[in-house]
């Protein structure tokens, strides 16, 4: 009786009876799958997801992050990041800035067929959820009064320039950025102005007439600011040797010995550095070779 039963469970993971069962599992229903389009990336092509705050101006008055950097959210969103990378495998960058973060897919990745509807869901649906898991950790005194939301899109870059002008651009960004919150947080706090007074000050003016207004008014040289905060920050993947101890049955013997095993793991590390020069590529040619 379970030989006979064993051959009837071999029998139905045949593939023709595997075929049959899918053909009898049709419904008259089944024709609304033919409205999916097809969002296949470009092979051989660096696909970036960059992940956005949605109205997170709104969202850290309410949780009253400190102007014009709040350390707290600027960790927290690099906790988040590197949980990206440690989910998905084929993310062999990532640089970030506020609220925002973008991950670049290495170009030969076939990480779901390289369906862009995967990279964009995955990527922030990973990332949403770690800023609410870790919220805790960085915000141990602020309760989160409600939710936050990202927004996510994809962008292929056929070439390696492309790509690091792409970074180039985000980083140039966050200095500007960064320069105006400084000058404009500096009037707000310090000078007494009003928001709308502090910004009447700064309309049209220049990068160095900004730093002159820090240095003059406050004693404040840009240069001296955190790194992180002038930067961004650049997360990539550093092989390490990771050695643990294993007990090992000695052969045609009854001892055992204890011997050290070492094998080489990823691990992920946030730096904050200058993309806009050729140095960080030099110093990380694996981010761009096919071993990422």
């Amino acid at each position: 009786m379970l030989k006979r039963a064993l051959l009837l469970v071999k029998d139905s993971r045949s593939p023709a009876n595997y075929r049959q069962r899918r053909e009898m599992a049709k419904s008259k229903f089944e024709y609304v799958r033919d409205f999916e389009v097809p969002d296949t990336c470009l092979p051989n092509c660096w696909a970036v997801v960059r992940v956005d705050g949605r109205n997170f101006h709104r969202f850290s008055e309410q949780h009253k992050f400190t102007k014009p950097n709040d350390l707290r959210a600027l960790l927290l969103m690099n906790r988040c990041a590197e949980t990206v990378m440690e989910e998905i495998k084929d993310i062999c960058l990532a640089y970030g800035q506020s609220d925002e973060y973008s991950f670049v897919f290495h170009k030969k990745s076939n990480w779901y067929k390289r369906r862009a509807s995967k990279f964009i869901t995955h990527v922030v649906s990973q990332l949403s959820s770690s800023y609410v898991f870790y919220w805790n950790k960085f915000f141990p005194d602020q309760t989160m009064l409600y939710p936050p939301g990202f927004d996510g899109r994809v962008v292929l870059y056929p070439s390696v320039q492309n790509l690091k002008d792409y970074l180039s651009w985000r980083q140039a960004d966050c200095h500007i950025n960064n320069l105006y919150n400084t000058v404009f947080w500096a009037l707000v706090q310090q000078k007494g102005l009003t928001p709308a007074q502090a910004q009447d000050r700064l309309k049209g003016t220049l990068s160095g007439e900004k730093n002159e207004i820090l240095y003059s008014e406050f004693n404040i040289n840009y240069n001296n600011e955190p790194a992180m905060y002038r930067k961004g920050s650049v997360i990539v993947r550093n092989k390490v040797n990771e050695i643990s101890k294993k007990i090992i049955k000695l052969p045609d013997r009854a001892e055992q010995e204890e011997v050290e095993v070492c094998r080489v793991r990823s691990q992920t590390v946030v730096l904050h550095c200058d993309l806009i020069s050729d140095a960080f590529w030099v110093d990380h040619p694996e981010v761009l070779s096919c071993e990422s």
